[in-house]
């Protein structure tokens, strides 16, 4: 209860300096206090002890949990929508403590002791971000929440910067365009938490291969817990957003959500806690990008875990991974001397097929992360007296897991911070890993430790350029040192486990955090552009002044000599689903997207070829822009049964690119059921009736009954065996009925000829809209069954409304 009592001191502390400190309310007590901090440290491992002792061998999950969006829709413009008003009272944001892997100091057996400053690259910009006292086109910003969380991603001509709970959008030479403005701006006019809401923990990436910017933050103030997510509508970050939200439930808070870009999903984490109490493992969510490019209703798909602190691997560069790769999802192992990875494998056709599968050892060099015993590890100190203890956060990894595909070979960027000695020597530095699928698992290419000097380095973001040289981020600090952002990286033909080339300065502090408020932020961010793929961009936070929520942010930008910025301009193509199989006179459509593989955008004109005799096959839109999607739709028609290929063509400036989808065309057991023969062939026929030119699709199609009146009804049958399989009977019909369904109509039945029992499959109905509608009936009850099938139109021979009906594309599928 030490602890608690402390969280409470603290709380009055600041209503005594006339700040407002908003701790929970009825709904989110989970978030702060004394209860907070009491329960949650239950889930601390006492001294000595091992934390999570072992993993359960690995497993492969199957059937995820398959939820729809809440709610989706297209905002206008954000250059256009009214900001959302400021909150005026300053929050303290908590993140709940995870289970140590061990709380056992040693020796680092990778640590990198020595110092090469003076081969770090210099910045190419560094610039102010959203702080206190920053200016923007929205006017001054006043910090409201505490820690910040700094986030940013970087576009081919915009640096998006997002922060507890504001966001702002700059040029790249640092100048301020937009913002700064609550993030709940973008969800203005959508409803529901997302829209009354602003409760931070925010992401903002950059979609490299579709030109998107991707943006989410939760709503967990009001129930049900939502995460909200935008995907932009262009590579214009102050346009138009498709917005969505979804639902997380009463009972389990998701906290620390961290996103990720894949070319199958936007991947999603988070840390589970019941009723924000008790740590109940990790929920690991995919939601259907292709959806979300669109603007199209979506699902998602969600596994768990019983380990937390998971981050998805995000793609980094403008080569997606192999075809059908998972998502490699990683955490801190079951000892201080592994990682932990999942393989998540999406299936959005077939979501039983979905597959998450670990957790499997990847065996690092021994760590350390047990800092202190101070809650969430708040100790590491520094300059002046006064000043709190920060906490390390050193309980997971660190944003992001950044993942590149270079041809050859594939790699991942991760760090973590460690603690190093003990005491009075004790220091912070930042493991960090390249790790390399082999053989469909992960394993370590090279690791170190980063920990150049005695000061304490952690709040890490690694990537990796097109060339293969890595580049870190961090904070900086000691007893005798304000908060720093600082940078180091390795050349790919540096010594492995090595950062060789020094350390630079983006900027230090001349200020220490004060007043009991150890909460520093939960994350930083490292990027890399797009439009050269070699410069790298940071953003995170210090204080220009010792206080409390007084702190500011730093963007900035470097890249390693050699690391050339011509690029050609390139696309890639792919075709989702790659197969159709489709009955006669059926539709079926595949997503063709197009990808950024290098360069800039360009217009790609699209063409499809290999469409049998009597069959279609059209794209729409026909003309789109690197990073869009277009529909291609197939109609089997009257082609013949058998297996063909349609391949699609991109044709851009730079060059063409295409990719295939095989088509089927299945034999119907209904013969002639489009009438293209002309005549009714295959059909046994009674009453009036013809088969005309035009239809649904193809030249003819069947007419039963006349244009003038006819009496009683006109009857069109075939019998045949429904498959094993059972499968669906499909007809299209246009009923031409000026009467009432009391006098006239159209309807259909299908006699099971073993048992006699006849059944409706189109009830009695009269219209005269002149419009085709289909019908179908599921077949399941009549599997391998000799069946008849009898299309009728009756007229009761009234000269004023004579009646007739219009049948076409009689299929079995």
């Amino acid at each position: 209860m030490q602890s608690c009592v402390k969280v409470c001191n603290r709380i009055l502390h600041f209503t005594a300096m006339g700040l407002t400190l908003l701790v929970c309310s009825a709904i989110t007590l989970n978030l702060l206090g004394c209860l907070t901090t009491a329960a949650a440290a239950q889930d601390v491992p006492p001294a000595g002890g091992s934390g999570v002792t072992g993993q359960s061998p690995a497993v492969v999950q199957t059937s995820p949990s398959i939820t729809t969006s809440v709610h989706h829709d297209l905002s206008l413009p954000l250059l256009l929508l009214q900001p959302a008003p400021p909150k005026l009272t300053r929050e303290v944001h908590s993140v709940m403590p995870l289970p140590l892997t061990s709380t056992v100091v040693a020796p680092d057996p990778v640590v990198q002791s020595t110092d090469l400053r003076v081969l770090a690259p210099v910045p190419n910009m560094s610039f102010s971000g959203v702080g206190e006292g920053f200016v923007g086109p929205a006017g001054t910003y006043n910090v409201n929440a505490a820690p910040p969380d700094t986030d940013g991603a970087v576009g081919p001509n915009h640096y998006l910067q997002i922060v507890n709970i504001d966001l702002a959008i700059f040029n790249k030479t640092g100048t301020p365009i937009y913002g700064p403005v609550p993030i709940n701006t973008l969800w203005s006019g959508f409803g529901g938490g997302c829209q009354s809401n602003n409760d931070g923990d925010p992401i903002v990436l950059y979609d490299s291969i579709a030109n998107r910017w991707v943006i989410s933050q939760f709503s967990v103030s009001t129930l049900p817990y939502l995460q909200c997510v935008a995907v932009s509508q262009t590579s214009d970050p102050t346009g138009a957003y498709f917005r969505y939200s979804f639902n997380y439930g009463n009972v389990g808070f998701p906290d620390y959500p961290k996103m990720a870009v894949w070319p199958d999903g936007y991947y999603e984490t988070y840390n589970i806690f019941n009723n924000g109490l008790t740590f109940a493992g990790a929920k690991i969510c995919a939601f259907d990008r292709a959806k979300m490019l669109i603007g199209a209703a979506t699902t998602q798909q969600c596994f768990t875990a019983s380990s937390g602190g998971l981050l998805a691997s995000d793609l980094d560069g403008h080569t997606p991974p192999p075809a059908g790769s998972p998502n490699f999802v990683l955490g801190l192992g079951g000892s201080n001397t592994t990682l932990s990875a999942w393989k998540f494998h999406v299936d959005w056709i077939t979501p039983a097929s979905s597959t998450f599968t670990g957790p499997t050892n990847i065996n690092v060099a021994l760590y350390s992360n047990s800092y202190c015993s101070q809650s969430r590890a708040a100790c590491i100190p520094q300059s002046g007296s006064g000043s709190s203890l920060l906490e390390t956060l050193a309980d997971r990894l660190m944003h992001r897991v950044a993942y590149r595909n270079f041809g050859t070979h594939e790699a991942l960027v991760v760090t973590h911070s460690v603690v190093l000695g003990s005491g009075a020597s004790q220091s912070g530095g930042v493991r960090w890993y390249e790790l390399r699928p082999s053989a469909g698992n992960l394993t370590v290419f090279q690791q170190g430790t980063y920990a150049p000097d005695s000061n304490y380095r952690w709040l890490s973001s690694g990537a990796m350029d097109k060339n293969g040289n890595i580049a870190l981020g961090f904070s900086v600090s000691s007893k005798t040192i304000h908060p720093q952002i600082h940078y180091t990286g390795r050349l790919a033909a540096d010594p492995l486990g090595i950062m060789g080339q020094g350390e630079g300065i983006f900027i230090d502090g001349s200020g220490s955090q004060t007043g009991g408020l150890d909460r520093w932020g939960d994350y930083s961010s490292m990027s890399v552009d797009p439009a050269d793929d070699c410069t790298f961009w940071y953003t995170n936070e210090y204080l220009t002044a010792s206080g409390s929520f007084n702190w500011h942010t730093r963007i900035g930008s470097f890249k390693f000599p050699g690391c050339s910025s011509t690029v050609s301009n390139d696309f890639s193509i792919s075709a989702n689903p790659t197969s159709l199989s489709l009955a006669p006179a059926k539709s079926g459509t595949a997503a063709i997207s197009t990808a950024l593989v290098s360069g800039i955008s360009q217009t790609i004109t699209l063409s499809v070829s290999g469409a049998p005799s009597g069959s279609t096959a059209a794209l729409a839109p026909a003309s789109i822009t690197t990073g869009g999607v277009s529909t291609l739709t197939v109609n089997a028609g009257t082609a013949a049964p058998g297996n063909y290929t349609l391949t699609i063509k991109g044709t851009a400036p730079s060059g063409s690119h295409s990719t295939t989808v095989a088509l089927k065309v299945t034999a119907s057991v209904i013969v002639n059921g489009t009438f293209e023969t002309g005549n009714m062939t295959g059909w046994v026929h009674d009453g009036t009736g013809a088969v005309v030119a035009g239809g649904h699709t193809g030249s003819f199609a069947l007419r039963l009954g006349g244009t003038t009146a006819t009496q009683g009804g006109s009857v069109i049958g075939q019998t045949f065996t429904v498959p094993a399989s059972g499968g669906t009977l499909s007809f299209f019909y246009n009923v031409h009925c000026p009467d009432t369904v009391t006098h006239d109509w159209a309807t259909a039945t299908l006699t099971n000829n073993t048992s006699g029992v006849t059944t409706t499959v189109l009830a009695k109905t009269c219209t005269n809209t002149n419009t085709w509608v289909n019908n179908s009936f599921s077949l399941t009850g009549f599997a391998g069954k000799n069946v008849t099938l009898k299309l009728f139109s009756h007229d009761d021979n009234v000269a004023a409304n004579p009646t007739y009906t219009l049948y076409d594309d009689v299929v079995v599928q």
